[in-house]
């Protein structure tokens, strides 16, 4: 299944074809691949080239660890990431390992991060759900997070499923058109909500 996105100006084939998808395929995705994710993020650009990104991951090649990692998962979630190969756990350092001092950057680095492991999934053949649907307190819990990380997203990776797999109400979800705002609403020039386009 494809949704590219709807593009008013030229984007690079990777990014207009980057979706997130709800149907995982449980084929396993090999470890080659799985490293060259995470050397993806690893070369994200940060502030004082900080790295303050960390990654839990748990796969379905060892049950007990994906099931500890999707039960950090809300129930809406747990229905369809119980299918992918994958699972994940992003976190932040918040603040830099050279003074200590609070990195307000840290968020956005790890963010960094996982754009360059998302367009290297795409390149794989592989798709990426970001959530904001995990229990961040239980994650600092069962995974002994110390203080000043932050669980920041938790990420299902894999190949892409079939739609019938999953719940009616996940189908019309998997199925409804992709659609983002405007440039004009997001984009100023000169002053704030004066329209750059």
């Amino acid at each position: 299944m494809e949704k590219p996105a709807q593009n008013q100006y030229p984007l690079h084939e990777l990014i207009k074809q980057r979706w997130s998808p709800l149907a995982f395929n449980s084929r396993p995705v090999e470890p080659e691949k799985i490293g060259s994710l995470l050397e993806a993020a690893r070369w994200a650009a940060s502030c004082y080239n900080d790295q303050p990104w960390f990654f839990i991951i748990a796969t379905q090649d060892n049950p007990k660890e994906f099931e500890k990692l999707l039960n950090c998962l809300v129930e809406g979630n747990k229905k369809w990431a119980k299918d992918a190969p994958i699972l994940m756990i992003s976190v932040a350092r918040l603040s830099f390992k050279h003074n200590n001092k609070s990195n307000r950057h840290a968020l956005h680095d790890v963010g960094l991060a996982m754009g360059n492991l998302t367009l290297q999934a795409q390149s794989l053949g592989l798709f990426l759900h970001q959530m904001g649907g995990f229990d961040g307190e239980k994650a600092k819990e069962i995974y002994h997070i110390p203080e000043n990380y932050e669980p920041v997203a938790a990420i299902a990776i894999g190949y892409p499923g079939n739609v019938n797999q999953l719940e009616s109400d996940l189908q019309e979800r998997e199925l409804s058109p992709r659609n983002r705002k405007p440039l004009e609403e997001f984009v100023f020039q000169d002053d704030w909500g004066n329209a750059y386009f």
